[in-house]
């Protein structure tokens, strides 16, 4: 089947308010892609994930293989912060002077505890994920954190770019000092330089991934048709336009059926005007309304009921 122009992005990120529903949308679609045909990777970035308890499911940093060309993970930030940081002060035990490591290890132990570690940890091995594209799978689908940290994430490629390069110089300019000082001492300084190596490694790391995230990803905002949510999407597709970032369709969530009773018809009433305004806002991107279900939404069957739904509206 032959995906819509909208949805066509390697990657598609799901990122919204705390408890509308995007782990289960972003599981939904998945599923959805894996039904057309395409290896598709489903990876939780969200600190308190609940992808696996969606899938029903236990999940770990490594992708696991499901059924039907599934695949699915969740990516522990905190622990690959920990293995990054543990790497960073073995390489340091061979190239700083032995006096100045215990200044260095106290430094990366304070380091690994900080939220920038852990979410540069969490981009590198979203990196190593996008780099299996498309040697091992189709399509990426991202349950990601709330959505400031979101956004933090999706930048921080672009933010970090400028401050490597920055290094580079900076090293480039020591190595020069090293030639001449070696040049007048009768000595030849040939060798390659480790630290400006990883440096050059790391720049071109991030710039790869700064490059994927603008031209083959699109974050599909979910909210629920309230007042609040509706807020914090409009604030979320402004940081993303200002980022260079593609926004894809937005997904409304338990939009109340219009000939409910009761309790549930007021409901629909006061969504009724909230529905209207995300049209009008984000009509020229797309927007799917996804009814409440009954349920919990965490077996197959009933993420299939979802991604039908998505499916009937182009995605």
């Amino acid at each position: 089947m032959t995906d819509p122009p909208s949805t066509q992005r390697t990657v598609s990120f799901f990122g919204g308010k705390g408890g509308v529903g995007k782990t289960t949308l972003a599981a939904s679609y998945a599923l959805l892609l894996a039904g057309r045909g395409h290896r598709t990777l489903v990876v939780s970035t969200d600190p308190a994930h609940s992808l696996g308890d969606v899938l029903a499911v236990p999940l770990g940093d490594e992708p696991a293989e499901l059924s039907g060309g599934l695949w699915a993970c969740e990516i522990d930030g905190e622990s690959v912060a920990r293995r990054r940081v543990e790497q960073v002060s073995r390489e340091a035990q061979e190239a700083v002077p032995r006096e100045v490591l215990p200044a260095v290890e106290q430094h990366l132990q304070r380091a690994a505890a900080s939220p920038g570690t852990v979410e540069s940890a969490l981009v590198d091995r979203l990196t190593d994920l996008l780099d299996e594209v498309p040697a091992r799978w189709d399509r990426i689908v991202v349950d990601s954190a709330p959505t400031g940290h979101m956004l933090r994430l999706l930048s921080l490629p672009t933010l970090l770019t400028p401050w490597i390069e920055g290094l580079v110089r900076q090293r480039e300019q020591v190595r020069g000092t090293e030639r001449m000082l070696s040049g007048l001492l009768g000595r030849a300084d040939t060798g390659q330089d480790p630290l400006l190596q990883r440096l050059h490694g790391r720049r071109s790391r991030l710039e790869r991934t700064r490059r994927r995230l603008l031209d083959e990803s699109a974050v599909h905002l979910v909210l629920v048709p309230e007042r609040l949510p509706l807020a914090e999407t409009e604030r979320a597709a402004q940081a993303l336009a200002d980022g260079g970032l593609t926004l894809g369709s937005v997904a409304v969530n338990r939009v109340a059926p219009s000939d409910a009773t009761g309790l549930l018809a007021d409901r629909a009433r006061r969504e009724a005007e909230v529905r209207a305004t995300i049209r009008q806002r984000f009509g020229d991107h797309g927007v799917v309304e996804v009814p409440l279900l009954r349920g919990e939404l965490t077996a197959r069957s009933e993420l299939a009921e979802v991604a039908e739904h998505l499916a009937s509206a182009g995605w």
